[in-house]
């Protein structure tokens, strides 16, 4: 297994030491248990990279590295391989009708978000252990527990205890949508109907939360004139995608390699 596993490769004749791969490898995830795993993959993504700088080269282009990320450049030959596909590759948007069929298809997929009316009791505590916060979480439990059984002192509670500024409004947090709060506080709402009170404290890195649901306001199906020009860009991306895919894969199927295995050949 190790002559097979750690060899050079050779790229159309060039090649590339089994140290790169190893090194490589640490970018490449493996299951438990299948030896090897992260080797392949790393030794076909080099091969990969490999022919794609290979025609790049053929073609002339010349380094040109531009911003990739707030406050991170392309390497060159990111730089080359970004040229070469923007080169090689061109697709044209799909007209309105494609558009058009795409969403009608399924509707069901372009939902405007849902909005919920939400009250809250927080019991603020911070992040990690100790007796703080299991007091906090108990005195969130003990709250949860007396609403079940009387829901009407819901605004009371909230502003004698709630850790909140929405006390003031008995706990009112307002209209919300996906995104507005925090994940785990979001997930509660996602699993609860309008006038249900959380049954268990709700935990964030705020503290306890015990939760109402006031009202909901379930997505509504956006009518195509309001998603035309997401789902028209989405669009051309996939066919730009698939036309990289094809361009890769033929670049691939006439190289001569070895070392690795590009089992898509």
């Amino acid at each position: 297994m190790g002559t097979q596993l750690f060899q050079d490769i050779v790229v159309n004749g060039e090649t590339i030491p089994f140290s790169v791969v190893a090194a490589e490898t640490q970018n490449h995830a493996g299951p438990r248990g299948v030896p090897g795993t992260a080797w392949r993959k790393a030794a076909d993504a080099i091969a990969i990279r490999t022919v794609l700088l290979q025609e790049a080269r053929r073609r002339n282009l010349r380094p040109d590295p531009q911003p990739a990320a707030p406050g991170q450049m392309e390497t060159e030959e990111e730089s080359l391989i970004r040229q070469l596909l923007d080169d090689a590759i061109s697709v044209s948007p799909p007209d309105a009708g494609a558009v058009r069929a795409e969403w009608e298809k399924d509707p069901d997929r372009f939902l405007s978000p849902p909005l919920w009316d939400v009250s809250h009791i927080l019991i603020a505590c911070e992040a990690g252990e100790g007796e703080l916060r299991e007091a906090a979480h108990a005195r969130a439990c003990e709250i949860a527990a007396t609403l079940s059984s009387d829901p009407a002192q819901f605004a009371s509670i909230a502003g004698r205890e709630s850790g909140c500024p929405s006390k003031s409004a008995g706990g009112y947090l307002g209209q919300m949508r996906p995104g507005d709060i925090v994940p785990e506080f979001e997930e509660a709402l996602r699993g609860m109907v309008p006038g249900q009170i959380s049954a268990a404290p709700v935990v964030t890195r705020f503290g306890f939360h015990v939760i109402r649901l006031d009202a909901a306001a379930e997505g509504q199906i956006l009518p195509f004139e309001a998603v035309q020009a997401k789902l028209s860009d989405a669009m051309e991306k996939a066919a730009w995608a698939k036309a990289a895919r094809e361009f890769v894969r033929g670049l691939v199927a006439a190289a001569e390699i070895t070392g690795a295995t590009l089992s898509s050949r």
